[in-house]
């Protein structure tokens, strides 16, 4: 009985660490490298425009 209410236990705690914790850290991982990426386009994009414009 105890061996049941402890898997229990730990599987709602497993859940919890994984929705709670895991999930919304690697969303913001995602987003965090998202928008790095998008700035990364910007600098390109300028870099590219000027040195095409200087010539």
């Amino acid at each position: 009985m105890v061996r049941t209410v402890l898997g229990v236990v730990g599987a709602i705690l497993a859940l919890y660490v994984v929705f709670g914790l895991v999930l919304p850290a690697l969303f913001g991982l995602l987003k965090f490298v998202f928008v790095l990426g998008i700035v990364a386009l910007i600098v390109v994009a300028a870099i590219t425009i000027v040195s095409k414009s200087s010539k």
